[in-house]
């Protein structure tokens, strides 16, 4: 620090802690305008996402007075449940919604007519005389789905102003529409279907659970290879293994593993599980397999390091009692690295948890719409249900891509806060 000529000593030592006090006031308001700035963003991204998403909790539907003709549903009058359910119970909608506006009877104008109502509708139709066969030979008000289109008409996704060329619903629907808003037979339901259904081409029907059971399946079966096999890995490189050429270059290599880009391990898994040992493709033992060898590198490392932070002394003391290496190990080392472990496995199926390049690569991108039995069974994830969905041209994808992005937010948290409870209960103190 240089002084200026008649400074004293004490001026310039004041010079330099004002200048050090200047730098620190700077350095902290930086730190807190990057705080700010990242929070604003993370507050910016969860808006967009509830705002978008929040609407696919719920599905317009339309009030119809539906005649469940016997003649329709069963011209035999045996109430045999196969011609229960082949009957067409689109037909009985379609005719409910055409005698509500008698004044339409062109060919062309009744098609456009019956495209309000969702291909689901016969669905619940069915559903509803199977579960209730007296319902034949009556006539009963039953609020059914309508078309997408209608859909986002009614929420205000798409303006009604606009011109008719750039609407999905023509002039005549619309007015069809408003005529059914006004008398009170149109309403927004809570949308069952969103968890209960599975993949649809239609978005009024389609749904996650298909997904959210596959990503379950897959979790369950990468958590069972990769965290005992990680585990002990770590154990044997830690604990037994010697200090030599080879557990080196096995050290170097799994460092490797762990920066690999996912894409690869699909490839892989592609080679290997699917094309050399035959496993179902799109299955979740497949996804699994493969998210098993992503995260395995992962945890071992994280587990290695939990076992170095246990103090030395702890060996020897179990040791100097007389304990045998492994039942040191097994007694006292592990249950005070298992928390760190335990953190380590949590990065990991995080990690797993969103990863869609592998699975795309072993074709879990297919179109499921039943719900997995098994993990043998064809399925996808809910990452992939988001790809798959963000794809889709229909606006009404849209929100549900949001609303399937929050439940796999969701998912991970509830997987986080159950492997932070277990860190919790073996975490000991020394």
């Amino acid at each position: 620090m240089s002084s200026k000529p008649g400074e004293s000593v004490k001026d310039v030592v004041a010079r330099g802690i004002s200048r050090r006090y200047r730098n620190e006031r700077i350095f902290r308001a930086l730190g807190l305008g990057a705080l700010c700035i990242g929070l604003g963003f993370l507050a910016f991204f969860f808006y967009t996402l509830i705002a978008n998403s929040y609407t696919a909790l719920r599905q317009t539907r339309v009030l119809l007075d539906i005649n469940f003709d016997a003649a329709v549903i069963d011209p035999a009058g045996n109430r045999a449940p196969d011609d229960l359910a082949t009957a067409d119970y689109q037909r009985l909608a379609r005719d409910a919604l055409n005698a509500m506006f008698p004044d339409i009877t062109a060919r062309a104008e009744r098609r456009e007519l019956n495209a309000l109502l969702s291909s689901g509708a016969g669905l619940e139709l069915r559903s509803l005389v199977i579960g209730t066969p007296t319902l034949i030979g009556t006539k009963e008000p039953v609020w059914l789905l309508v078309d997408d289109d209608v859909d986002v008409v009614v929420k205000g996704h798409m303006s009604r102003d606009l011109p008719e060329n750039q609407r999905r619903l023509n002039d005549r629907q619309l007015r069809v529409v408003m005529a059914l808003e006004q008398q009170g037979r149109i309403e927004q339901r809570f949308n069952r279907y969103f968890f209960t259904n599975g993949d649809s081409r239609d978005p009024e029907l389609a749904g996650i659970w298909s997904a959210t059971v596959g990503s379950f399946f897959m979790l369950l079966v990468t958590l069972a290879l990769s965290f005992p096999v990680a585990v002990a890995t770590a154990i044997y490189l830690e604990e037994f293994a010697s200090r030599n050429r080879w557990t080196d270059l096995i050290e170097v290599n799994i460092n490797n593993l762990a920066a690999v880009p996912s894409i690869v391990f699909g490839l892989l898994g592609l080679a290997l599980f699917i094309n050399l040992f035959g496993l179902p493709r799109s299955a979740p033992l497949v996804g699994g397999l493969v998210l098993s060898l992503m995260t395995l590198p992962v945890i071992i490392i994280a587990s290695r390091a939990a076992l170095t932070a246990v103090p030395p002394s702890i060996r020897e003391a179990a040791l100097g009692l007389g304990a045998s290496k492994m039942q040191m190990v097994m007694h006292h080392v592990l249950p005070l690295a298992m928390p760190g472990m335990l953190t380590g496995t949590i990065i990991g199926m995080a990690r797993a948890l969103g990863e869609s390049a592998p699975l795309l690569m072993i074709g879990m991108v297919a179109f499921i719409v039943d719900i997995p039995k098994s993990p043998l069974s064809p399925s996808t994830a809910l990452p992939v249900q988001v790809y798959l969905w963000a794809d889709s041209p229909e606006r009404a994808f849209v929100e549900r891509t949001s609303a399937a992005i929050v439940v796999l937010l969701v998912f991970l948290l509830v997987m986080n806060a159950t492997a932070i409870l277990l860190r919790k209960h073996f975490e000991r103190r020394y």
